[in-house]
Formats: C-alpha cells, sequence, structure tokens
C-alpha cells in the first residue's frame, strides 16, 4: 500500500493475543521539559527542521526494513518527546513511509502522543487525515496547583478542551495521570480518578510518581525539598486506583494501565507480550528476531547527532545487542509479568530450557504474589504487582 488510510470507529482489528510487531517512530522535541521527566526529550529555542528529519526518518527505515525483514505491522505508535508539535504532514510522510517498508494492513491501531498545550483542531483534523485513529493525551493531573508543580504548560481547562477535541476526531483516545503526588490524600485522588473517568475515556495510563536520577526533582527529593508519598500511602493510593478502575469497568490489565474490555493499546501489548518492534528516532529502543536470533537496538539519543549519523551512514543506531536465549526468558518474564494475562508458561520454558523453580515459585504462591492459570500460563496476583521487581528477580533465578 501507498498510503495509510483513514480509519473510521468499529473499524479496529481484534486483538488475536499474539504479540505481534509494532513500528515505533521517537519524535524527540518537546516545548518544555518537565521536572520529572528522564525521557529522551529536548528543548529548542530555534524551529526544527521537520523536513531534514523526515528524510531521517524514512532512511533509518530503510535500515531497519533490512533488519527485520518482510513484516506485517500490527500497530504504529509515534512517541517521544511531544509528536503533536509535527505538523501533519510530517506524521503523514512517516505513515506512508512506514507503508513502503512494511505491510500495513487497514485496521490496525495508530496512536500518536499528544499534550493539551500543543493541540489544536486542525492539527488534530490533519492527523486523523494523515491515518492517526488513537491519541494519548498527556494530561498528568486534573488540578492546576499540581499541573504547575509538575512543571506542565496547560491548565485543566486545556486539557478538557483537548479531551473533548480529541474523543470528536479520533476513534480511540487515552490520557495519562500521575499520582502518588506530595501531601496527596486517598480521597483525593479517589475523586480526581472518578472526575478522569467520567469524561468518557476507554483507556487510562495511571503513573505513580517515580524520581528519577538526573531530573530536576531528584535533586530537590534529595536535598529533603520534595517530599513523596512513603511505601504504605503509595500502596493506599494503588489499591484505591484498582478498586475504582475496577468499578468503573476499567479494570488493569497492566500494571499502570486500565482499559475497557477491547480498548487495550495494542502497540503496548506488543511490548510486554514480548513481541518484535522496530525503533526509529532519536534514542529508540527496539526488539528485532531474525530466525532464533532477537537483537537489540538503540540509536544515538542526541537528536543531531543522531541526524548527522543517519545522514552519512544511513541509520543512528550506537548499539546492536545479539540476545542469548536467557535473556530472552528473562526479558520475556520482565514484561510478561506487568499483564494481567500473565505469562506464555511454555514460551517461557522454550528460551529458557527449564521450569520454574519449583520451591521459589511455592514461596511465592503460598504468600499470594503469583498464581497459575491452568497450567499454560503464570501471572501476578493484585498483591504481587506492588513488589513486582522482587517477584520477577526471584522466579529468574
Amino acid at each position: 500500500m501507498n498510503a495509510v488510510a483513514p480509519l473510521f470507529p468499529g473499524m479496529l482489528l481484534p486483538d488475536t493475543g499474539e504479540p505481534g510487531f509494532g513500528v515505533y517512530v521517537h519524535w524527540p522535541f518537546c516545548a518544555a521539559k518537565c521536572p520529572y521527566c528522564d525521557f529522551n526529550s529536548h528543548v529548542r529555542h530555534q524551529p526544527v527542521d521537520q523536513l531534514r528529519y523526515t528524510a531521517a526518518f524514512l532512511k533509518e527505515m530503510e535500515t531497519m526494513r533490512k533488519m527485520s525483514g518482510p513484516k506485517t505491522v500490527t500497530s504504529i505508535f509515534l512517541g517521544g518527546g511531544t509528536p503533536s508539535l509535527m505538523d501533519p504532514s510530517t506524521v503523514g510522510a512517516i505513515l506512508n513511509g512506514i507503508a513502503r517498508h512494511w505491510h500495513v494492513p487497514d485496521g490496525i491501531e495508530i496512536t500518536m502522543e499528544a499534550n493539551p498545550s500543543s493541540v489544536e483542531a486542525e492539527r488534530f483534523r490533519g492527523y486523523r487525515a494523515a491515518g492517526i485513529n488513537r491519541v494519548s493525551m498527556g494530561v498528568q493531573a486534573l488540578n492546576d496547583t499540581d499541573l504547575k508543580f509538575l512543571g506542565r504548560l496547560h491548565d485543566v481547562a486545556d486539557a478538557l478542551k483537548a479531551i473533548k477535541l480529541a474523543r470528536e476526531i479520533f476513534p480511540r483516545m487515552s490520557f495519562d495521570l500521575i499520582y502518588a503526588r506530595p501531601k496527596q490524600t486517598v480521597e483525593a485522588w479517589e475523586a480526581e480518578l472518578k472526575q478522569a473517568i467520567s469524561y468518557a475515556v476507554d483507556h487510562l495510563s495511571l503513573y505513580q510518581l517515580t524520581i528519577e536520577e538526573g531530573t530536576p526533582f531528584y535533586g530537590l527529593h534529595k536535598a529533603g525539598k520534595l517530599i513523596v508519598p512513603d511505601d504504605e500511602q503509595s500502596a493506599l493510593l494503588y489499591e484505591a486506583t484498582q478498586e475504582i478502575t475496577a468499578a468503573h469497568g476499567m479494570p488493569a490489565y497492566e500494571v499502570s494501565n486500565h482499559a475497557k474490555p477491547g480498548a487495550e493499546s495494542r502497540h503496548n501489548l506488543t511490548y510486554w507480550r514480548y513481541g518484535d518492534y522496530a525503533g526509529i528516532g532519536p534514542g529508540a529502543h527496539g526488539r528485532l528476531t531474525r530466525g532464533r536470533d532477537k537483537i537489540a537496538t538503540a540509536t544515538e539519543r542526541r537528536p543531531e547527532t543522531w541526524l548527522d549519523q543517519v545522514e552519512t551512514q544511513g541509520h543512528g543506531m550506537v548499539d546492536q545487542e545479539l540476545l542469548g536465549f536467557d535473556e530472552q526468558a528473562d526479558e520475556l518474564l520482565l514484561m510478561g509479568l506487568r499483564l494481567t494475562e500473565g505469562v506464555d508458561l511454555a514460551r517461557w520454558q522454550e528460551l529458557s530450557g527449564r521450569d520454574p523453580d519449583p520451591v521459589r515459585e511455592e514461596r511465592l504462591l503460598e504468600h499470594g504474589f503469583i498464581e497459575r492459570l491452568g497450567n499454560s500460563r503464570l501471572r501476578c496476583t493484585p498483591s504481587g504487582m506492588l513488589i513486582l521487581d522482587a517477584v520477577v528477580a526471584d522466579l529468574a533465578c
């Protein structure tokens, strides 16, 4: 196909349960850097040369296509950064490039991240015309005080306007909220979450605020000037999140993601089911399988350096690591236990060459941290999700 046709409500292909093959494109630029963010995002005070970057995205696609071989794409995700700072023509050129290099069926999920502060009706209509059928909005909070604290450029009025507009134009939309903010009570979070659900969304990404090294929040936290909820309070906030979303028909399908049945993010399911994906753009990561081999790719993070490398050598990759079967098994476990559907045990056993350690598994079962789904799958319980990293480490040994 030569173009990605606009999709309409009801035409999204059903989830087959398979890992799939995704294409991720990273737009690294933001209007401002949020103080909690450790993503590969950059502020530039001069206009970005979108034509030049578009040409580089297309050139790097050629390299990724050679590495992946022929594939049928099951999802596309434009992330960042703030992809909604791109012109609709840039988005269209990127999607058309993907369709030239891989088979892109009608009806797949095509997502773009957007910030409410960068939303304009005509731009949204342009993205829809280019082929975007799902938007993921970085709202983060529904009160102006906390939005300012989080360094966001929008206020609640902007967020609600953007949500309404997205609902009118795109078949599917999601938005993010950050909780476990300083001094946040369970009661305040419950009210905010119920308000969010009332905006007729079918998908929410709900993340606890984490303090990441290298961010402004890290320095404030280390100096004792930023106090986040302790483990006990964070657990109460998490439990309230699960109860309220489940009661409103949006249960967790992943540790931080909630959706009405059928509205789960297909692209993120590809990650968590340990599927393949091509990572294109500055700082993008990928996983590509050739035969029995799986290659982990990573590209140069600094946009201008990545751009120069692509123009001179056809790609901006700085790392191509061949993953052994044990490493693949560990990644499968790490990703799959985030899902409420759990891990495919047969696939894990094929990669690792062994069964789960019976003593460790029995101990985790006795404590109520994991459970078997028949003989085919293993998953974390709600209690296990609270200590997910420890459960993964125990089972991977």
